[in-house]
């Protein structure tokens, strides 16, 4: 099965079942769900839930017991966005290609849906069929990577470089926190749902790793030279707020060089999965995992 069709089969599926999670009786009083709802339903390419969904394909475990986890990492992904946007933060009035949070339901209400999407993310998992074993680990690793040791250490760091001039190393710092750990998350999540060897989970979170800068490369450079129907949010941001990127310390050319890089480590860990799985009863299929790489770069 190519990713391609994998999402068709997937997606629609997870999608309900996420709206599920935050109440199907939506009305004009609910303004927190129907807030809640909005921010959830609009849009976006679902490429964390998707890589971790992949990863259980791939490694031949039941993706249905991914769902949770991949739900609770995309309220937690769509609640830093709603957070990110807002006036005190990068102050922006477009997300997805539709006006954020705040511009349709105000400053208050914004944050207190990216309160309850954050929070209930860990009792979907909580609440979940895995054992009490896996779910401590997909709590404690979920809480790590969005918390002061991860993507919000990240986010931090952001802030206080913005109107500095930052080393590559710091740069980097940055975004394998403020964006590598959620990309992270998927892959080590899918290893603990699907029991990966500590060979295989290894080789897998290189690859995590890789992806999670390429990713924050490529989207440093379509701050510059994207199109904003295409990538669904204003370009030129970062330039507005003074912060460095790729493509201001290595020049355009430099950061596509570097996302290359990138790229090309990440395949090669995939390649060692496939080596060392070669032996066994079911060997597995990297081919979700090669193209979800392409998704990362192409879009």
């Amino acid at each position: 099965m190519d990713l391609k069709s994998f999402k068709e089969n997937v997606i629609p599926s997870f999608e309900k079942e996420m709206l599920d999670y935050i109440g199907k009786e939506l009305t004009k009083k609910e303004k927190l769900h129907e807030a809640m709802s909005y921010s959830i339903t609009a849009g976006g390419k679902r490429i964390r839930p998707l890589l971790l969904l992949a990863t259980i394909q791939s490694l031949g475990g039941d993706i249905q017991k991914g769902y949770a986890a991949s739900a609770a990492l995309e309220f937690i992904h769509t609640y830093s966005l709603i957070h990110d946007d807002l006036p005190a933060m990068d102050d922006d009035d477009l997300r997805r290609g539709k006006p954020t949070s705040h511009i349709v339901y105000g400053e208050d209400i914004a944050i207190l849906s990216g309160d309850a999407l954050l929070t209930q993310a860990f009792e979907i998992i909580a609440d979940s069929d895995e054992s009490s074993e896996k779910k401590v680990k997909l709590i404690s690793a979920l809480a790590k990577s969005a918390g002061p040791k991860g993507m919000i250490l990240g986010q931090m760091a952001d802030i206080q470089g913005e109107k500095k001039s930052l080393n590559l190393e710091e740069l980097q710092f940055i975004h394998r926190n403020k964006t590598g750990e959620l990309l992270k998350f998927p892959i080590y999540a899918a290893c603990v749902i699907a029991d990966a060897t500590p060979e295989i989970e290894e080789q897998l979170m290189g690859y995590a790793e890789h992806i999670g800068l390429a990713y924050q490369i490529r989207d440093d450079i379509l701050d510059i030279i994207g199109d904003v129907a295409e990538i669904g949010k204003n370009i030129g941001m970062d330039a507005a707020h003074n912060k460095s990127t790729y493509p201001g310390l290595l020049t355009t050319e430099g950061a596509k060089k570097a996302l290359a890089k990138e790229l090309t480590a990440a395949k090669t860990n995939l390649k060692m999965v496939e080596q060392i799985s070669q032996n066994s009863v079911n060997p597995i299929q990297i081919n979700l995992l090669t193209e979800m790489i392409d998704l990362l770069v192409i879009g």
